[in-house]
């Protein structure tokens, strides 16, 4: 048993860097060089001691074939008030830069966000998770079935829009050649900048 318990914790600490990428069971048999049938085990006891456990905010999930951590649905009206807090409307400048070029090309890759801004965005992909201003939209098919990533309905009353139709237009040349991440960060600015003004005090 204590083997198994050592496996267990192996997988949950994979499972807690790779973040909302997840794991399959076939990547978790690589890494932890043990068969299928015992990591399937393992990840049988990591959901049942979360499940267990009263003091724990998060559990374990299958979700589009791969195993992540994710919050308890129990805990969502508390993720909520979290997420409107003031003290946590904030954002850096990657953040908008990564919010942007989602909003607008939507569903789409982490690599294709990388490619867009030459830089990685997980960290501010993952901020705006659990900020719930992102949300998975799917995978891609074919080999590899990457994330695809998308604005979520708290995005749009943040930013004050009935409808991703709201959102300002791009240039039709510019939309043609691709993303233009500069317009894209002057609209955002703008956007946050009055959502901000408007969710002060006495609104």
């Amino acid at each position: 048993m204590e083997v198994m318990e050592q496996l267990t914790g192996m997988i949950e600490s994979f499972l807690f860097i790779v973040g909302d990428e997840g794991l399959t069971t076939k990547q978790l048999t690589v890494l932890t060089e043990r068969e299928a049938v015992e990591v399937i085990e393992a990840l049988d006891l990591l959901h049942a001691s979360y499940e267990a456990r009263g003091t724990s905010g998060i559990t374990l999930k299958l979700l589009g074939g791969a195993y992540r951590l994710v919050t308890k649905s129990e805990f969502a009206e508390d993720l909520k008030r979290l997420l409107e807090n003031p003290s946590s409307k904030s954002m850096t400048q990657a953040s908008l830069e990564v919010l942007a070029i989602i909003a607008y090309k939507q569903p789409v890759t982490r690599v294709e966000i990388d490619d867009l801004r030459g830089v990685k965005s997980e960290g501010p992909i993952n901020t705006l998770i659990a900020k719930g201003l992102l949300t998975e939209k799917g995978r891609m098919e074919g080999s590899g079935r990457a994330i695809l990533y998308g604005t979520t309905a708290l995005f749009l009353d943040r930013f004050g829009l009935g409808s991703l139709d709201a959102l300002p237009p791009l240039l039709q040349e510019e939309a043609n050649e691709g993303v233009d991440t500069d317009l894209f960060m002057t609209k955002f600015q703008e956007a946050f900048a009055m959502e901000n003004d408007g969710g002060g005090e006495g609104s």
